[in-house]
């Protein structure tokens, strides 16, 4: 069963202000997928605690997949691109891309994401929107890939080549 890991980059959810919809949405759709959510936190919008918790799990073998939501956008305090680019040591653009690519069917506003993807040793990160709705739209739409890259990445799997 793959480990997932949840961190939402939120100032009022860290503050109590508000409740951690986007959170909760990835866990109902990761559970329903068979992976394990072996954590999940609200931190504030704030890189250098978001980049640390993301090494923290990454380098102590925590989690296959760390699931971020929030900080994505062009407010002066969102962060959580430049957060994950300091910790990953290998950059998976495709993903974020494919995100964009079907968010703009829904809303011409996907362009202004700025969320990306990359590795840090055995853990695939990945930064979700902010909003319920656009999680739930995103990660619904690239989880039934998600599974075999971590396959790949996990050594579990040694081909991506379609028969």
């Amino acid at each position: 069963m793959k480990r997932v890991a949840i961190i939402t980059s939120s100032d009022s959810g860290y503050a109590g202000e508000r409740e951690d919809l986007s959170g909760v949405v990835i866990k109902e759709i990761v559970e329903a997928q068979g992976f394990s959510v072996v954590s999940r936190i609200v931190l504030p919008d704030e890189q250098e605690l978001l980049s640390n918790e993301m090494k923290r799990i990454c380098d102590e073998g925590l989690a296959d997949l760390i699931l971020t939501t929030g900080g994505t956008g062009l407010s002066p305090r969102d962060c959580m691109p430049e957060a994950t680019m300091a910790v990953i040591e290998r950059n998976v653009p495709g993903i974020p891309e494919a995100m964009r690519a079907y968010g703009m069917t829904i809303t011409k506003r996907s362009m202004l994401s700025r969320a990306c993807a990359g590795v840090r040793k055995s853990t695939l990160i990945i930064n979700l929107p902010g909003s319920p709705k656009a999680v739930r739209e995103n990660l619904e739409f690239i989880i039934s890939e998600l599974n075999h890259g971590l396959e790949i990445l996990l050594g579990e799997a040694h081909n991506c080549a379609r028969k």
